[in-house]
């Protein structure tokens, strides 16, 4: 069987919103990364777009199905790269690209998987806040 090929390139002009060397203490029974380490990643990574985006505080409100394309080992270098994708009123869109580097000492490189995560942003009372609140505070900055 085939293995379905993700559907988004990496854009190489910007760099990844987190960078993680994997360590054996986040490996599963079968000795690679367990997949909810890498689903943590790609929601701080994405987290962190929203938060280039002038948000002070962001909560995930979904994650689309993640499939997950080839493992990944003790010793890659996990890049996570985002995209924003949209904005509504309180909520921020972002795929986030999840990309190994197979040994630090090696050019090869796999897509392990996506997703496409959403954030709302909130207040200090955890009540949602209009995304353009962000963006005005970031323009102050």
């Amino acid at each position: 069987m085939d293995t379905p090929r993700p559907s988004t390139e990496i854009d190489r002009s910007q760099p990844p919103a987190i960078r993680v060397l994997m360590m054996p203490r986040e490996t599963n029974a079968w000795g690679t990364i367990f997949g909810g380490i890498i689903l943590s990643y790609i929601d701080q990574a994405g987290a962190v777009e929203a938060v280039e985006m002038g948000c002070e505080h962001v909560v995930t409100v979904a994650m689309k199905e993640v499939e997950f394309h080839k493992p990944v080992f003790v010793g890659d270098l996990v890049s996570f790269h985002t995209r924003l994708m949209g904005v509504g009123k309180t909520s921020i869109s972002v795929k986030v690209i999840v990309e190994a580097q197979r040994r630090l000492d090696s050019d090869e490189r796999v897509i392990v998987t996506e997703a496409d995560v959403t954030y709302v942003n909130v207040g200090p009372d955890g009540r949602p806040r209009p995304v353009e609140e962000c963006r005005k505070r970031k323009s102050k900055r």
